[in-house]
């Protein structure tokens, strides 16, 4: 969350209704912290204990985890929102919780590109895939995911600082500046570009590329699998759509948050907090709440809840490179699901 100091320095003469509005918020991050938890943890349970180890389930054991690494850090930033933006956990805590919060980002979405690109060649190179895709060429990917995440998210240990504002109120903000001097008129400039450099490179890396990708991947897919009738493929597919598209949605006003910031001179302080509770709450929630639409997709609602929660998870995220029949139909997974996999 990063926060100006004007912004925070206003906060200082906070009126009730915006106690009230910042009691609100923290409440409802709470409760998406709770949520989050619980639904994160039934997932890597099921994905990591309850299933047999294959390409597909290894790409959401990880991107499941980037959720749950996202979610362990909202109470911090619950309490930032309660203490109406004062931040009293120190300066590493700020610097390490920012670098987690984006490597978790960044994580999801190279783990969501590769999952676009995977489902493409299932479906347009079949031959390639079977002799190709294996576990471990898997995990090297992965494993080069989580490094290359956290040396783009690096830039947080080296600008993000705490700052002492009008009213002794502590900001957990970035200074771009380069220098203990905020106010400084010769790094100002630089710290304007600077700031630029970051927001086009992460703009670029963690959301516009990989959103052409993956969009260009899903639509070569749907188009296979309608003029081929690869109904086999129908509910992982879903899933995968859906993970994307709540994925894309909960981070769009991070993004555009963080380019508004650099023309904050031109821009309300009204605009720009909004964006900020605006992406605080899709960003949270997107953690929290996308593996809970994993069990209603291409599924009927009375059907979630007449089938138990193992079952739904199973059925949402067999490797189908395995299976040529459709998987899953109202209760029941075929049977050759229940040959394939070994239940712990």
């Amino acid at each position: 969350m990063a926060l100006s100091p004007t912004t925070v320095a206003n906060s200082s003469k906070t009126p009730v209704t915006m106690k009230t509005a910042h009691l609100a918020c923290a409440v409802l991050l709470f409760i998406t912290f709770l949520v989050g938890v619980v639904v994160n943890g039934l997932y890597l349970w099921v994905l990591g204990l309850k299933m047999r180890r294959t390409v597909t389930t290894l790409w959401f054991l990880h991107l499941v985890s980037c959720y749950l690494l996202f979610t362990l850090l909202i109470p911090f930033f619950a309490v930032y929102v309660l203490l109406d933006f004062h931040w009293v956990f120190g300066m590493a805590t700020c610097k390490l919780l920012n670098a987690f919060g984006s490597m978790g980002m960044f994580a999801s979405v190279f783990l969501l590109t590769f999952i676009s690109l995977d489902r493409y060649t299932l479906t347009h190179h079949p031959i390639w895939s079977r002799n190709h895709r294996t576990m471990p060429r898997a995990w090297k990917l992965v494993v080069g995911v989580w490094l290359t995440s956290f040396g783009l998210s690096t830039p947080y240990l080296a600008f993000r600082e705490t700052h002492v504002v009008d009213g002794g109120r502590i900001a957990c903000i970035n200074n771009y500046n380069i220098s203990g001097d905020w106010n400084g008129t010769k790094t100002q400039d630089l710290g304007r570009r600077v700031h630029l450099a970051i927001f086009v490179f992460r703009f670029l890396l963690g959301f516009l590329l990989p959103f052409c990708t993956i969009t260009g991947c899903y639509i070569r897919v749907g188009l296979k699998m309608k003029e081929k009738k690869l109904a086999w493929a129908g509910k992982p597919f879903k899933v995968m759509v859906a993970a994307m598209v709540s994925f894309f949605l909960g981070w769009l006003p991070y993004h555009l948050y963080h380019g508004l910031k650099l023309y904050k001179k031109e821009m309300p302080e009204s605009v720009t907090g909004a964006l900020l509770v605006i992406y605080t709450f899709t960003s949270c929630f997107n953690a929290s709440f996308s593996p809970i639409l994993y069990l209603f997709v291409g599924e009927k609602f009375w059907q979630v809840f007449s089938t138990s929660l193992l079952t739904l998870v199973k059925a949402a995220f067999v490797d189908d490179l395995d299976i040529s029949a459709p998987m899953f139909h109202g209760r029941q997974v075929l049977e050759v699901e229940n040959t394939k996999e070994e239940i712990v």
